[in-house]
């Protein structure tokens, strides 16, 4: 294989996973449980940017249920995000064996 072409591929590659960074950036995903009683939206990088609470689920006599409604929303989030980066960026990323991705 000629270098000259290995290095423009290198390039290229690379001009293509910045630009996928970026998009990745900006993307929201969102994530409810209990019935839509929790929801939280993340964005790219699988960080919580908003959480929103119903007030019915608001009970200071029962704080272990509404953890558990957080965490699960957060991993319906996550679970919904992972989709979106594998239709976005799947050719792009086939045969990279990237954790949390299950590429």
């Amino acid at each position: 294989m000629n270098p000259f072409e290995l290095l423009q591929n290198t390039a290229r590659l690379k001009e293509e996973a910045e630009k996928m960074q970026t998009e990745l950036a900006a993307m929201t995903a969102e994530g409810s449980s209990g019935g839509k009683m929790v929801t939280v939206s993340i964005n790219g990088k699988m960080e919580m940017t908003n959480i929103h609470l119903d007030p019915v689920c608001v009970d200071n006599r029962d704080v272990k249920m509404l953890e558990d409604l957080i965490i699960a929303a957060h991993h319906d989030a996550v679970t919904n995000m992972q989709e979106q980066i594998k239709a976005k960026a799947g050719p792009f990323l086939q045969g990279m064996n990237i954790p949390g991705l299950g590429f």
